[in-house]
């Protein structure tokens, strides 16, 4: 793992801090193939949690983080490609007391920051994660994420674009992101609710819609509710990368099936 610390942003944050909070929060951002793009991102990012310590983790072989980039971060990383891996490796380097593993594609809402810190006044509270929300129209987006929603609230279901966070303690615990091929923020999720109660808050973060675009809105939305059906039937989760695989891999995208061999669920 590579790091390249960068303590200019922390002195320009400084200078603008618009929140204070009682709870150091570091943001773990994974990244593949992203680049300058990335950027609009992080300033949305820094703009709206300016106190939080911002950590990019990026996918080893995968297009180089320029400097006008990095210098928006407090560190950047490189670790092997692997969302998992690179949430772990992000939260090795990470000094907050709170853990919030962010996609680099999405939009937090407005005093993000306070309510996690709010949420976590309590101390039974182990974590939680935001609802969502398209910024979309079609009727589809209002189902998928109308769906996601009630899942983490019936189920405990909770997938990575929801936004979730918890306490640093409660990653030690439970070993942080589990290496699987597929769903392991709902793994984490769940694992994370053994170890005692978390909540979705009221507010919204706002997914990009891009990977509906690239697989098709009824074919991906359809996809994972099948998934999601299945995992909570405990369907192991191999099968269910195969299954994923058959159904929505993108041309050139390697197989999620096909990587090395991983740990079997609990």
């Amino acid at each position: 793992m590579k790091e390249t610390s960068l303590s200019s942003a922390s002195a320009q944050r400084q200078s603008g801090e618009l929140v204070k909070t009682s709870l150091k929060i570091s943001i773990i951002v994974p990244a593949l193939n992203e680049g300058e793009g990335l950027r609009p991102f992080l300033e949305h990012l820094r703009e709206r949690a300016p106190s939080a310590e911002l950590i990019l983790v990026n996918a080893a072989g995968s297009e180089s983080v320029p400097e006008s980039v990095a210098e928006l971060c407090d560190h950047v990383l490189t670790s092997h490609r692997g969302r998992a891996t690179q949430m772990n490796a992000g939260a090795a380097v990470a000094s907050g007391d709170v853990l919030w593993f962010v996609h680099g594609d999405c939009q937090v809402p407005h005093r993000c920051l306070e309510e996690i810190t709010r949420t976590l006044q309590d101390r039974q509270v182990v974590g939680g994660c935001f609802r969502i929300r398209f910024a979309r129209r079609n009727l589809i987006y209002r189902v998928s994420d109308a769906g996601g929603n009630l899942a983490v609230e019936l189920f405990g279901r909770c997938y990575g674009d929801h936004g979730i966070f918890c306490r640093r303690e409660e990653f030690a615990a439970v070993g942080g992101y589990p290496e699987l091929p597929l769903l392991e923020d709902a793994e984490f999720y769940r694992l994370l609710r053994q170890r005692g109660p978390t909540r979705q808050l009221p507010s919204k973060i706002v997914p990009s819609p891009r990977r509906y675009e690239e697989i098709g809105l009824y074919r991906l939305s359809a996809t994972y509710f099948l998934l999601s059906a299945l995992y909570i039937l405990r369907v192991p989760i191999p099968l269910l990368a195969r299954i994923y695989d058959r159904l929505c891999l993108c041309r050139n995208e390697p197989a999620r099936s096909a990587r090395p061999p991983y740990g079997q669920r609990e």
